[in-house]
């Protein structure tokens, strides 16, 4: 767990946002198989397989995978910097996210994206532990970390969990 106690109030008040403006058939499902703040981040840990969704220039949806990191209460991802989702999202920074384990646990976001090192402009402030963490997951020498990756952050406007036995998957964690 990576956040700091503020990171959580802010993602507990994101989660909590998220539910109450939910239709009434998902909060059924939902309400009593969630997770707080505190619990999605000890179990989202390392990488996490994410379902990216992205829009291409005719409007049309488009879906593919990537590596999710979850830090400090937000989804991190990366690509070729010459892959289409990254063309999309340059253009087009509205993404959704899901990550899935079987019937165990779904994570739902809908978001902006950031480019966190931009191939032509200063880089986010928190870019170098950001990259320290990528170095140290997947090995310093895994790319040309300035020049074949480009790496998002996603701010959420919404976000969901559906869990429906919380203390199995944090047991697993």
């Amino acid at each position: 767990m990576r956040e700091t106690p503020e990171e959580l109030t802010t993602l507990q008040a994101l989660l909590d946002a998220s539910l109450s403006r939910s239709t009434a058939h998902l909060r059924s499902i939902v309400v009593e198989r969630t997770m707080t703040a505190e619990q999605l981040t000890r179990v989202l840990t390392g990488m996490c397989t994410l379902a990216l969704s992205t829009v291409t220039a005719k409007g049309e949806p488009r879906i593919s995978g990537a590596d999710g990191h979850f830090l400090h209460g937000r989804w991190h991802f990366g690509t070729a910097r010459d892959a289409a989702k990254a063309r999309h999202l340059a253009a087009r920074p509205a993404a959704s996210v899901a990550h899935l384990r079987g019937e165990d646990l779904g994570v739902f976001t809908h978001g902006t994206v950031e480019i966190l090192n931009p191939r032509d402009g200063e880089p986010a402030a928190d870019w170098p532990d950001l990259l320290a963490y990528f170095k140290d997951f997947y090995g310093a020498d895994a790319f040309d970390w300035d020049n074949d990756v480009v790496y998002y952050r996603l701010h959420p406007h919404w976000m969901t969990v559906y869990a429906p036995d919380v203390d199995k998957l944090i047991a697993t964690s």
